[in-house]
């Protein structure tokens, strides 16, 4: 029987990721890259996750090849250093098809209306605006919200983030030029204290085994701009402001 989510604290999620025995169930084939719908399970836990096996990444123009397993939990280790608890637990290991990004299956609350969502000024969308432009997250999509029956509100697909070009597109504009919420700036500076290679902590040195020299270095250029600046970022007139499709 697989576990339901709120059953799993966080630390037991990520141990159960790391150690489960991982069981294909069927394929998202809405995916662009091969994404596989599993159970995980040891002794004592099992739950339903995401598998995306590097070996199934599609090669893209602008993102090194087989890097977005790597980026994806990147993302998470981002959001954990946060406190917003934006992205689901995530890991990279090894599995059926070889090494790839698991992360714990978020059923998402299918009464929620996600376009009523998109346009509101909930504050968890405020959040995650800020999350992407932190991680410069190039496809936020509507679909990538996970509402949660218990008012969580979860983003997934973190796989074309990090660039070290500006390559920020997604949905969460409606603040664009507006000042960040009072929340944003303390948490910044300390995500910015961790990321700090001449300062590395745990979280420095494991963005160093999964971003290029150059993507940190644009990592913390992009926080320091949020703080210098006090605002959320305006749209690149030289990039697509909108991913496709947008939901």
């Amino acid at each position: 029987m697989v576990t339901a989510v709120p059953a799993l604290d966080h630390g037991a999620a990520l141990q159960l990721l790391s150690d489960g025995e991982l069981e294909v169930v069927g394929r998202l084939v809405e995916a662009s890259n091969a994404t596989l719908y599993c159970q995980i399970a040891t002794p004592t836990a099992s739950a339903a996750c995401v598998y995306k096996p590097e070996a199934g990444e599609r090669p893209l123009w602008d993102f090194p090849d087989g890097s977005l397993a790597r980026r994806e939990l990147a993302a998470y280790l981002v959001s954990e250093a946060t406190g917003w608890a934006i992205v689901p637990p995530t890991v990279r290991r090894d599995g059926p098809y070889g090494v790839g990004m698991v992360q714990l299956w978020i059923d998402a609350d299918t009464e929620v209306d996600l376009l009523g969502l998109l346009r509101s000024d909930d504050p968890r969308l405020r959040r995650m605006a800020v999350f992407d432009a932190v991680i410069n997250n190039a496809d936020r999509k509507g679909g990538h919200l996970l509402p949660t029956p218990h008012g969580h509100l979860y983003g997934v697909d973190h796989g074309v983030c990090f660039a070290a070009e500006d390559k920020l597109r997604t949905l969460l504009w409606r603040w664009a030029g507006e000042p960040l919420p009072d929340e944003a700036p303390p948490v910044l500076r300390r995500l910015r204290a961790s990321v700090d290679r001449n300062r590395p902590d745990k979280l420095g040195r494991a963005l160093a085994e999964l971003l290029s020299p150059d993507e940190i270095d644009a990592l913390e250029h992009r926080i320091d701009r949020l703080l210098d600046s006090g605002s959320y970022p305006m749209p690149n007139p030289d990039w697509p402001a909108i991913p496709w499709p947008p939901v």
